[in-house]
């Protein structure tokens, strides 16, 4: 028998920082029941967070009865919470008595001995325990007999093969099948939860449905598959599926009500699925964040995304580092060169003359009148930064990012007199070119941010007055830019964390520095 278990408010919740507000989390649990979705897990168990009653967050088994008392489905309804391994102390547990019925716990590899003495204790406690070894693909075929023969042990739910990182291929989750079915006391249930990195969490799941003919099997899944990165297995798809090849076991309609009225608006401000990015990870067995923090430079292409990830050793892969991926994308960015002439060449230029930098803000297109009339009154140095402006003239296009640098070149236009890229761009071989390491910022989140990078670079050539346009800042939607071909996926909490960093930035230059913001921005203050 299939159970489905719909992890939207958990998993998902690392798209929104778990923020679904309180009428929409109880509305998705609402129609989670009404679709006839087995297992409802309605968020973590975390004595950590900061939480509050809009968060699907919750510091203790009360919060989550009241929450769920609050959906008034039945009391029946399986509803479950996860616990990651140190995040809940499992002695404030009360006994289960609410609506609350089963934990979820998951634990890494190195954790074990100490998560299965958690698990037997919420056991003791009357909860439905379901053991969650994360990223199994870390364990041996011997060490998965041996967690599974402690698990024997136990009392508990259901034993799960957790592909954390999306690296496991059909013959890899038909084999983790095998070894733990094999060993697996007697009518306990094996589950299935995936990430979609290789697009596989779909057919690996259809795999399992195939061959597992004695048990019980449990597949995780959330709506139009909201997870980070590349998101899961979609609620919908597997509902279709069990529903076409099995039996008509469950209401896709509010499924896709929910995917419509509560996901798809999250979606189009914060958007998660398959990426090239998230493939590279996998192929290489690499935790998902380090494709992450490549993306969310901005700054590379697929090309040195690849070369950075194929750089990180083995032994790192699979837990994430992110001083060590830090480490590695500044030495891959990094290319020393002398770049006093050009430094010169700046002063000479800019000598006497207003400083104008235009950044690629959707300003410059919504002021471009302004920005045109500031150029007849004042005659500035106009400095574009990571593209060539339409609307307006400019003197010089500054590049420090390898992806822009192969869409302007790739544009045709004759520039190579105008453009100034800093050294980590390795298919510069006839542009002026300057010193990347020289130009960089101290704090991590702006620490190449090309526009900052300018700014640096004129005020070592002697410019200590600038008026910005574009500088518009991350808004909360994905309208960050004068042109959807610009366009970023950078998550909602790193804009702010950038927002915050360049304001800060900003704030500390004006103490030496003349700054004048000529269209609007969020850096004013």
């Amino acid at each position: 028998m299939i159970r489905m278990l719909d992890c939207t408010l958990r998993d998902g919740g690392y798209i929104n920082n778990w923020h679904f507000g309180r009428s929409k989390a109880v509305n998705i649990v609402r129609k989670l029941e009404s679709a006839g979705v087995d297992i409802i897990e309605v968020g973590f168990l975390d004595q950590k967070f900061a939480s509050s009653d809009d968060h699907t967050v919750f510091n203790s088994a009360a919060d989550i009865n009241r929450f769920i008392s609050e959906c008034s489905i039945n009391p029946d309804t399986n509803v479950v919470a996860m616990i990651m391994h140190g995040s809940f102390n499992v002695d404030d547990l009360p006994e289960a008595a609410g609506i609350l019925k089963g934990i979820r716990y998951c634990f890494k590899k190195e954790f074990v001995c100490e998560a299965l003495e958690m698990c037997r204790k919420i056991a003791e406690k009357k909860y439905d325990v379901y053991l969650q070894p994360a990223s199994l693909t870390d364990y041996s075929d011997l060490d998965i007999i041996d967690l599974v023969n402690r698990a024997n042990k136990l009392d508990i739910k259901a034993f799960y093969i957790v592909d954390t990182y999306g690296l496991m291929r059909r013959e890899q989750v038909v084999r983790y099948f095998y070894i733990i079915d094999n060993n697996l006391a007697a009518g306990v249930p094996i589950g299935f939860h995936s990430h979609n990195n290789l697009q596989l969490s779909f057919s690996n799941s259809q795999a399992l449905i195939d061959i597992c003919k004695h048990r019980e099997l449990y597949i995780d899944s959330s709506i139009f598959g909201m997870g980070r990165g590349a998101g899961n297995l979609c609620t919908e798809l597997l509902i279709q599926y069990i529903n076409e090849n099995i039996q008509p076991e469950y209401d896709l309609i509010p499924i896709l009500e929910t995917m419509d009225e509560s996901i798809m608006p999250i979606y189009s401000v914060r958007p998660w699925g398959y990426a090239a990015p998230y493939y590279i990870a996998a192929i290489n067995d690499c935790h998902p964040n380090y494709a992450t923090y490549l993306v969310d430079r901005q700054t590379l292409c697929i090309r040195d995304i690849n070369s950075i990830i194929k750089s990180i050793p083995r032994e790192y892969r699979h837990k994430y580092d992110q001083t060590l991926i830090s480490e590695l994308y500044n030495q891959y960015q990094q290319c020393s060169i002398d770049d006093s002439a050009v430094l010169e060449s700046l002063s000479r230029l800019c000598l006497e003359k207003k400083v104008l930098i235009i950044a690629p803000g959707k300003s410059v297109s919504t002021h471009s009148e302004m920005i045109n009339n500031f150029i007849i009154s004042n005659s500035p140095i106009v400095f574009a930064v990571n593209h060539i402006p339409d609307l307006v003239r400019f003197d010089r296009v500054f590049v420090a990012n390898s992806k822009r640098f192969k869409e302007i070149t790739a544009s045709g236009q004759e520039i190579a007199d105008k453009m100034i890229c800093t050294s980590n761009i390795k298919e510069n071989d006839h542009f002026c070119a300057v010193n990347y390491s020289s130009y960089l910022n101290d704090d991590d989140a702006i620490s190449d941010n090309s526009g900052l990078m300018l700014i640096n670079l004129l005020i070592k050539a002697g410019v200590n007055d600038f008026v910005l346009a574009g500088f518009d800042g991350y808004s909360s939607d994905s309208q960050n830019y004068f042109s959807d071909s610009l366009s970023d996926s950078v998550e909602y909490q790193k804009r702010e964390l950038t927002n915050a960093a360049v304001t800060t930035y900003f704030s500390k230059l004006r103490k030496s520095t003349s700054v004048t913001f000529l269209t609007p921005s969020k850096y004013r203050s």
